[in-house]
């Protein structure tokens, strides 16, 4: 699943935020995230702890509880990707991520969701994609907002 938004920044002040744990709460729109800990991501590899609630999708009872982004992609300015893993076994290995296209207007920003690698297992147990198309056009809006407040913030 895939979704663009064009948003009027440069490419490395939207990457700062997505590169940033905390950029990833900030823009999140599923509601499930609710805390990360960690420090700016650099490369493939690089790790980070999400404190979650999946209460806010109302799909499956599990509370709230931590798992760790694990960075898989990572070209600064350009793209960025990650799967999750937690205490589930095996893992689901699910990937989201972001590819960003230069623009004489900004930024066109695609984000996207790829379940085609999960663990035979979860496609068993679980429906995919977990997060709808809608919570991942509105995080693009969210991230437009960021980039914007934060822009204006740098000014004042």
């Amino acid at each position: 699943m895939e979704v663009s938004r064009l948003i009027p920044a440069p490419a490395d002040t939207i990457f700062a935020i997505l590169t940033d744990p905390k950029g990833h709460v900030d823009i999140d729109a599923s509601g499930m995230l609710l805390d990360a800990e960690g420090e700016r991501v650099e490369q493939t590899g690089d790790r980070f702890l999400v404190h979650m609630d999946r209460e806010a999708l109302g799909d499956r009872p599990l509370g709230k509880y931590d798992v760790e982004v694990v960075i898989t992609k990572l070209t600064p300015d350009e793209e960025i990707a990650w799967t999750v893993e937690g205490r589930l076994r095996p893992q689901v290995r699910h990937i989201y991520g972001y590819r960003l296209e230069p623009t004489e207007e900004g930024t066109l920003v695609t984000s996207y969701y790829d379940w085609s690698e999960i663990d035979e297992e979860w496609k068993q147990r679980l429906v995919f994609p977990v997060v709808p198309e809608s919570a991942l056009k509105s995080t693009l809006g969210i991230l437009e907002r960021t980039v914007r407040r934060r822009a204006a913030a740098a000014k004042a």
